[in-house]
């Protein structure tokens, strides 16, 4: 049997994303997103709902939204679902589903073109090679 697990989001962060590294030096950022439904009942009233979703993001991926991502900012997120455990100091066991992002894109457009200027300059492009005369 074959399994899938994954989650595309698109939505707005909640509080200001929270960078730190862990004692190995591997940077991790975790944020908030609300993503809305807008939708109309059956006797034709308009609604709208919100779910909330914690994401956490590793890596340069995560140094980049620790920089340029802030409440409001609005992205599209795709990632996987996890599931942490743990027993709390009651000894109840807890648990906790929040999104693995292997993806943020930023959809807003200052931070957008902030980070794009960023990534040029972390990965320039590669010089043009000099063309040779051909003797023919």
């Amino acid at each position: 049997m074959r399994c899938f697990n994954k989650v595309i989001l698109v939505g707005n962060l909640t509080r200001d994303p929270e960078l730190r590294y862990t004692s190995g030096g591997i940077a991790v950022t975790n944020f908030s997103i609300a993503v809305n439904r807008a939708y109309t009942t059956k006797s034709g009233e308009k609604k709208e709902e919100v779910s909330f979703f914690d994401v956490a993001v590793w890596r340069k991926l995560a140094e980049n939204c620790g920089e340029f991502l802030k409440k409001g900012s609005a992205v599209l997120v795709e990632g996987r679902l996890k599931e942490d455990r743990w027993e709390g100091e009651d000894g109840n066991r807890h648990s906790k589903v929040k999104v693995e992002a292997y993806d943020v894109v930023f959809l807003s457009s200052k931070e957008s073109r902030t980070a794009a200027i960023k990534e040029e300059e972390a990965f320039p492009p590669p010089a043009a090679a000099e063309e040779e005369e051909t003797p023919f």
